[in-house]
């Protein structure tokens, strides 16, 4: 809202890197999240001008690249595990969702999830919303191969498919190994889902109270390539990555005929 040039040009550098689908900086754009800043008030208004910048660098390119509208988690857990009802959860995600579709994005993107109830809940939330906007959806498999909530790779892939998913997958979590294993596993059990992959840049290691991570541009463009072997086509990344790591995972796919 204060400084719209700083996200532009952002987007601006990951599009001029290659990126073909460009995320709304709307992961934390939900009522949950934001009423951890008490703003849960301006849902809508961040939504709306996250898209308004994202799709006026697109625009501006002429490239033929995707907005996808960035849907993440709400921090909570639905009962009875937690307090947060199923129906509020909904409604959350739905009141996000209208502000991202009615402003323009080309495909909703869900990720970093845990549980298959918050999943469907964000899928059903952009349903009230649109009936044919494409959906996809990713989860994090950060606990030995499993989601925090104890949801493996072949159960994700099957329950997301049933949700309606365009595209289903893995992201974030503890590396590029792991997002492989997990692309591997939804190959085996799914074999004509589309799969996304979105590994972290490494595992992060503190330093002086701070986030590094580790993985240089080339070691993500080797992953891009084995994920891409093991049966993933929407490849990019997530956590500790720049726009050098994505220009270095587009020009190592770029040798692949049909790659994401």
């Amino acid at each position: 809202m204060e400084h719209p040039e700083r996200v532009a040009a952002v987007h601006q550098a990951y599009l001029d890197a290659g990126s073909r689908i460009l995320l709304t900086n709307t992961f934390g754009g939900s009522r949950y999240r934001l009423v951890l800043h008490k703003m849960e008030d301006r849902v809508a208004e961040f939504n709306r001008a996250a898209v308004k910048i994202l799709r006026g660098v697109v625009d501006a390119s002429g490239k033929n690249a995707l907005v996808a509208g960035d849907i993440g988690p709400s921090g909570g857990l639905i009962q009875p595990l937690g307090d947060l009802t199923y129906e509020e959860v909904m409604q959350a995600f739905s009141e996000q969702a209208a502000a991202l579709i009615e402003s323009g994005v080309d495909v909703i993107w869900i990720e970093t999830m845990a549980a298959l109830e918050e999943v469907q809940a964000a899928v059903e939330a952009v349903r009230l919303v649109s009936s044919d906007i494409p959906v996809i959806t990713t989860m994090t498999f950060d606990t030995r191969g499993r989601t925090m909530m104890g949801v493996t790779p072949e159960r994700a892939i099957t329950a997301l498919n049933s949700f309606g998913a365009a595209a289903v997958g893995g992201n974030c979590g503890n590396g590029p190994e792991e997002i492989i294993e997990v692309v591997r596993k939804m190959r085996a059990t799914a074999p004509d889902t589309i799969l996304v992959a979105k590994a972290n840049a490494g595992i992060p290691e503190l330093v002086k109270g701070k986030p590094v991570y580790r993985a240089t541009p080339e070691d993500m463009a080797e992953y891009a390539l084995q994920v891409y072997a093991a049966g993933a086509r929407i490849i990019g990344a997530c956590c500790g990555s720049t726009s050098a790591h994505i220009q270095a995972i587009s020009e190592a796919l770029a040798s692949r005929a049909g790659s994401a």
